[in-house]
């Protein structure tokens, strides 16, 4: 029977306020949704992190004709000879980092360059003007974990050694595209945490407001001796369903971002990296749950602590 009447109550305190029900749930599920698509770009940029920093290569770019004014220091010969190349590449081979080294000849550096140019105007018009001993000699390396650490100390080791133009690698070309990501992440978490705040409000007034409209049947209750939680536990239990439906709503919005924009728009177009799968979204609603009860029912308690005299 008491269940029965928390069951009533409930139903009762959702019709009465109708509208405003489905507003706390329209607002609750843009909040939470907004919150789930900020996970699942911040999971993303985790991701695109993981598979790109595993296939970072560190590129050790010889000295050529030209590098004897610009780089002083290391290319005062001029052009790095065969033999300073063969001697870093056994180095290189021998250091416990290094998992494998792929040399790049002039030649088939010039070859590369030519390729990559073809597919632009401006490539093609400067390609024209670049001749073969222009194009530096290269070590590519790949390291066994190419963490930031190892990648610091290959370049801090080999950098300024005779016949070295330059170390480079490639977390510089990625760096913007991460900027791009976590830059989404903090807009989606901006607003997220903004609807978060209205959602809060609208759920306090909606108990507010049901609470006041009940006033009666609370009156006879505390004066029959039914406890404080038995008489709050109606009203708590109507923001949990509100949160619910802010949930599950929100659920269908983060699967929709998943499934039309992620698998339909990104994965086809960007093919050259890699995208969250599915468990992720997984991992998201099972976060938005407790979010979206955590909400609604702490908005629900503070609101009855101040509104409902029992």
């Amino acid at each position: 029977m008491r269940a029965q009447f928390v069951l009533s109550e409930i139903f009762i305190g959702l019709r009465r306020n109708l509208t405003m029900t489905v507003a706390v749930v329209v607002s609750a599920a843009v909040a939470l949704g907004m919150l789930g698509v900020a996970l699942l770009m911040l999971f993303q940029t985790s991701h695109m992190k993981d598979y790109w920093y595993n296939k970072v290569e560190v590129s050790v770019f010889m000295c050529t004709k030209d590098d004897a004014t610009l780089h002083p220091a290391t290319c005062a010969n001029g052009q790095a000879s065969q033999n300073q190349m063969n001697s870093l590449q056994a180095d290189l081979t021998a250091n416990q980092l290094v998992q494998q080294v792929f040399p790049e000849s002039q030649a088939d550096a010039y070859a590369r360059y030519q390729q990559q140019s073809a597919g632009s105007t401006s490539g093609t018009s400067m390609a024209q003007y670049v001749t073969p001993d222009q194009i530096p000699a290269s070590l590519r390396v790949k390291l066994k974990n190419p963490s930031t650490e190892n990648i610091d100390a290959m370049i801090s080791s080999y950098q300024g050694q005779q016949g070295v133009e330059t170390v480079s690698d490639q977390r510089t070309i990625l760096q913007p595209l991460f900027k791009l990501f976590n830059g989404l992440t903090v807009s989606a978490t901006t607003v997220a945490v903004v609807m978060v705040g209205l959602a809060l409000m609208l759920i306090v007034n909606t108990v507010r407001l049901s609470a006041f409209s009940r006033r009666r049947e609370t009156g006879i209750m505390r004066l029959v001796g039914a406890s404080n939680f038995y008489i709050r536990l109606p009203f708590l239990m109507e923001g949990a369903v509100a949160g619910l439906g802010g949930v599950a709503v929100a659920t269908l919005g983060v699967a929709s971002f998943k499934f039309f924009l992620i698998d339909r728009v990104l994965a086809p177009n960007f093919t050259f990296t890699s995208f969250i799968g599915w468990d992720k979204v997984l991992v998201t609603v099972l976060i938005l749950i407790p979010v979206g009860l955590l909400m609604a029912v702490g908005a629900s308690a503070l609101s009855l602590r101040k509104y409902l005299k029992v």
